[in-house]
This record gives structure tokens, C-alpha cells and sequence, in this order.
């Protein structure tokens, strides 16, 4: 005869706890180089033993979108990458981590007819990171063309390609990286087209005219060790919490009277 080894009672489930009553709420805190800076807020499991939050945190990647960080719709294509680097409190400051293109934007430009052209360099900024940007172009219709299509020759793309090198290693060979995700996330033309985007359309026009130019990518490759200093000047303060300042201390010592007697 076989003896049942558990001494509980059968049959009796197991009490089902909510998993969001161990989880607190922080919030995201994006750096000053986008406008809006209470970017939204992520979960983590309470501090609770060994585990502490602070380390699920650290590292942590959000994906947001540019048109909720800068308040312009125009932009929203762009998904921008931030990356929390510190705790303060309930607020977890981020930096700049990565930029992309969503997909049903690059998939409405991609037509027939076309020729579509690529290029990516790798930088570095004054400050230290190592950048790779990708930089998308296709093909366009020249005034009064009849032709159907406008394929670029081999050639022809070779030099648009060399172009597209020569300005983007002289638009970031002189900047940090808060000047470079301002290039590449502003909005220099109607169809929202950034600032180094616009001058490699404009430079390329003579070899052959082009249409939908975008910095499709941007990926940091390597970053330069962790300060904590540069990162809270980023964030414009020494704390990137509550924005009260305390009132001022009267710093002038006054010499106390001599007692007649103790």
C-alpha cells in the first residue's frame, strides 16, 4: 500500500497572489537634449532580501517615441532608445542609447522604380562615444522626365555614397553627443527631415536628385566609463527630482554679548 508523503490537506490550492502588490513604480527621466523630460514610468519588483530594485533597474532600456518626447507628431517615425544609468529616489535618469526608424515608415518609402541607396560610418564624439549612423536615400523624378523609371548607375551611386561619408564625418567630428541626437532628431524640412539629411539631398542633387533622405539609425557602439557628474549635468542639476531650492542661509556671524555673570 502506498502512503501519501505530504501531510497537508488534499486537495488545497495554493493561495494566488497578486505579483503587482510586491511592485513599485518609477519614473523615467529623459535628459534635457528632448523637451519633454517625464518621459513615463516601469515596474520592478520591491527591494526584498538580497534583491535589490536599484539592480533590476540599472542597465534597464526604454523605447519611447519622438513624438511624445518633442511634442511634434511630425516626428513620431523615430523611436528613440534611453537607457537608465542612475537611481535617484523614485526617479531613474536615462541617457541616449539608440535611435531607429519604425517599420511602416521605411516600408512606405520603399517603392518600384527606384533606386534605393544606403551608408553607415562609424564616429566619435568629443565626449567619448564611438556612433554608428546609418543614412538612408532613394532615387528621384527629375523636372519634366518621361522616363518611368529613375535608376542611378553604378557609378552615380558610388559617388552619392562617398558624398554621404564626407558629410557625416564633418557634421559629428566636432560635436558631443548631445549635439548629435540634436542633428539627427530635428526637423529641418516639411517632411521632417533631419538636419544632416537635408545637406546630403542638397549636396547630391548634381550627380543625381534624390528624395526621402533620412538617419535612418543611429547605434552606440561603445560608451566612455560611467560619471556620474556628466550625466546629472545632462539632466541640467544635481538631481533630477522635485525642482525646489531651499531658502538661503545667512552665512555672517554674530558675536554673542559677554555675560556680566555665571
Amino acid at each position: 500500500m502506498c502512503r501519501r508523503l505530504s501531510k497537508g490537506k488534499k486537495g488545497l490550492k495554493k493561495k494566488v497572489v497578486d505579483p503587482f502588490t510586491r511592485k513599485d513604480w518609477y519614473d523615467i527621466k529623459a535628459p534635457s537634449m528632448f523637451e519633454v523630460r517625464q518621459a513615463g514610468k516601469t515596474l520592478v519588483n520591491r527591494t526584498q532580501g538580497l534583491r535589490n530594485a536599484n539592480d533590476s533597474l540599472d542597465g534597464r532600456v526604454v523605447e519611447l517615441s519622438l513624438g511624445d518626447l518633442s511634442k511634434d507628431e511630425s516626428r513620431s517615425f523615430r523611436k528613440i532608445q534611453l537607457k537608465v544609468d542612475e537611481i535617484q529616489g523614485k526617479n531613474c535618469l536615462t541617457n541616449f542609447y539608440g535611435m531607429d526608424m519604425t517599420t511602416d515608415k521605411l516600408r512606405s518609402m520603399v517603392k518600384k522604380w527606384q533606386s534605393l541607396i544606403e551608408a553607415f560610418v562609424d564616429v566619435k564624439t568629443t565626449d567619448g562615444y564611438l556612433v554608428r549612423i546609418f543614412v538612408v536615400a532613394f532615387t528621384a523624378r527629375r523636372r519634366n522626365q518621361v522616363k518611368k523609371t529613375t535608376y542611378a548607375q553604378a557609378a552615380q551611386i558610388r559617388q552619392i555614397r562617398k558624398k554621404m561619408f564626407e558629410i557625416l564625418n564633418e557634421e559629428t567630428a566636432v560635436c558631443d553627443l548631445k549635439e548629435l541626437v540634436a542633428k539627427v532628431t530635428s526637423s529641418a524640412s516639411a517632411s521632417a527631415q533631419d538636419s544632416i539629411a537635408v545637406r546630403i539631398e542638397k549636396a547630391c542633387h548634381g550627380i543625381y536628385p534624390l528624395q526621402n533622405t533620412y538617419t535612418r539609425k543611429v547605434k552606440i557602439l561603445k560608451a566612455p566609463k560611467f560619471d556620474v557628474s556628466a550625466l546629472l549635468a545632462l539632466h541640467g542639476g544635481a538631481s533630477a527630482g522635485d525642482a525646489d531650492v531651499g531658502a538661503k542661509i545667512n552665512k555672517e556671524f554674530v558675536e554673542p554679548p559677554i555675560l556680566a555673570s555665571v
